[in-house]
């Protein structure tokens, strides 16, 4: 095949780690960016970093972005706590505190300028809009929506080579993402998903909650240790 460059989001968890791996396995060369943004689990900074040596991207940088201090995340705002994962059937439903106000669209603005300087014709994301916490910004007709303006507001968009936003867990459940993951020998092992952060997984905020469905579901260990068994 052509070489083909794809910057990666790649965040230490689960889902980025798995979408990383797909894109290699796809025969990209990757370029992945990580972000430092305030969050209170920066323990997943470490993750990416290990993720991003085993799969062997060409380049990671991690940059430092200042959305935390505007507030309004219980991932930025220490005197706020990410609460414990409502009941299944509740996940989803609302908008949870853990939403950072725009996070995604910054993340892929600034993946979009990486993807014109490195002339990559693909980014990355490992968003996921079925089994999931309810962010807004990991709908399908967001990323539709961000792929058609970049088309507007790029050069490469306007010269006709415009940069596509592939997101291919899109539509699955966590059980299928692991499955993927198992597929594609993600590195799996490396990863980290609690919002808390700390030394150890708790186990009982969302995204600790759904990690653990998917492996379970899938009938396979999870590598990751946690607080509450």
């Amino acid at each position: 095949m052509p070489d083909r460059k794809a910057v990666v989001l790649l965040s230490g968890g689960l889902d980025s780690c798995t979408a990383a791996a797909m894109a290699r396995a796809e025969g990209y060369r990757l370029f992945a960016l990580s972000f430092d943004y305030g969050q209170r689990h920066d323990r997943e900074l470490q993750a990416a970093r290990d993720v991003a040596a085993a799969l062997r991207v060409e380049e990671h940088r991690v940059l430092r972005l200042p959305i935390g201090e505007l507030g309004g995340s219980s991932l930025t705002d220490p005197s706020v706590d990410v609460p414990d994962a409502p009941p299944a059937a509740q996940i989803g439903m609302q908008i949870p505190s853990t939403y950072v106000p725009a996070r995604n669209t910054i993340f892929l603005a600034f993946a979009l300028a990486s993807a014109e300087v490195a002339h990559a014709d693909t980014i990355m994301i490992g968003a996921n809009a079925l089994d999931y916490s309810g962010y807004p910004d990991c709908r399908p007709e967001y990323l539709e929506a961000f792929e058609r303006m970049a088309d507007l507001a790029t050069r490469a968009g306007v010269e006709g080579r415009g940069v596509r936003i592939w997101a291919p867990l899109l539509s699955m459940t966590k059980k299928d993402i692991v499955e993927a993951a198992v597929a594609v020998d993600a590195p799996l092992h490396l990863t980290w998903s609690c919002y808390r952060g700390g030394d150890k997984a708790c186990g009982t905020c969302e995204s600790c909650v759904l990690r653990r469905k998917g492996f379970a579901e899938a009938g396979r260990e999870d590598p990751l240790a946690y607080e509450v068994g």
